[in-house]
């Protein structure tokens, strides 16, 4: 039986900072949506086109919500949820989850079955996977910092047995390789919209590195932008290429050339975000107990599932 969470909607101003001309235009919304709020900790946002519905986690209190486009209800998805943090799609549209507390990445098919994609490197198990991104050839990338080891308030306390922080690909033909080793608390991901560049924060140094994609390698990793208020989380990119960061004061919006260009000021901090809607122009944040939307004038950039 679905289990129907209170509703909670309701709207606060939506305010703007332009720190460089090139954010004129990039605006939307006078008002933004709260859609639901009474989450602990909540993230991990992903639309699906397909169900017209989006699915983000409550990691403490270790369920997966589901909130309906077409009716604005919130529901359990799936409780418990292995303390479930980010979540995107892959090129058949299945949903693809980094879940801290089993220490693993999973894939739930279209018939609901769960399979696991990685739980160990070399033998080891991992910290506590948390964000993802599927690559053009279906490799799945991710990045494994330890928030669900730290303590039991997002997972399970335990060691890490890893090294370290890292960050890692799935191949598609299911092997587990690294691709990057010296970041402190790797976290968001997003590929650029030709797939050529991945952008990765680090949330203990508070920055965003960008990295060369060469098949199933990395390299470079230069600086792209420092976070002036907290620290950057999740990641999303729009269709001109301009990046989308979560930061504690809001969404800070980057130009490619790394100018930070203005700001979406939010009341309480951001953890991810998502494009979706039917035009892929409604922004979906979640930040911190409350899940946002806010209709805007530029639109998400493409998607694994959209050569399909």
């Amino acid at each position: 039986m679905t289990t129907i969470l209170e509703a909670s909607a309701g709207t606060v101003p939506a305010e703007f900072e332009k720190l460089d001309d090139r954010f004129d235009g990039i605006r939307g919304d006078a008002r933004l949506e709260r859609l639901w709020t009474g989450g602990r900790w909540l993230e991990g946002p992903v639309y699906s086109p397909a169900g017209r519905y989006l699915l983000f986690s409550d990691i403490p209190n270790d369920r997966i919500l589901r909130w309906d486009e077409t009716s604005y209800q919130t529901s359990v998805f799936r409780e418990p949820a292995g303390n479930t943090n980010g979540h995107t799609l892959d090129e058949q549209g299945r949903l693809i989850s980094c879940e801290h507390g089993n220490r693993r990445v999973t894939r739930t098919g279209h018939d609901g079955r769960i399979r696991v994609l990685a739980d160990n490197w070399d033998g080891k198990r991992l910290n506590s996977p948390n964000d993802v991104v599927v690559g053009p050839d279906g490799a799945v990338w991710f990045t494994d910092p330890a928030y669900g080891i730290d303590s039991d308030y997002e997972g399970f306390k335990g060691e890490i047995e890893t090294d370290g922080c890292h960050v890692y690909r799935i191949s598609p033909d299911g092997k587990v390789s690294r691709v990057a080793d010296d970041f402190a608390r790797p976290n968001g991901l997003a590929f650029s919209n030709d797939r050529s560049m991945l952008y990765i924060t680090d949330t203990e140094e508070a920055t965003i590195r960008v990295f060369t994609v060469e098949g199933d390698r990395l390299s470079g990793g230069e600086l792209f932008a420092e976070c002036g208020n907290g620290a950057f989380d999740g990641i999303r990119l729009d269709d001109q290429g301009r990046i989308w960061g979560s930061a504690a004061d809001g969404v800070h919006v980057y130009h490619p050339d790394g100018s930070l260009l203005g700001k979406l000021l939010v009341p309480e901090t951001v953890s991810n975000l998502t494009f979706g809607g039917p035009k892929r122009n409604r922004l979906f944040l979640t930040a911190t107990t409350s899940l946002y939307s806010l209709h805007t004038t530029v639109t998400g950039g493409p998607q694994p599932y959209d050569a399909r």
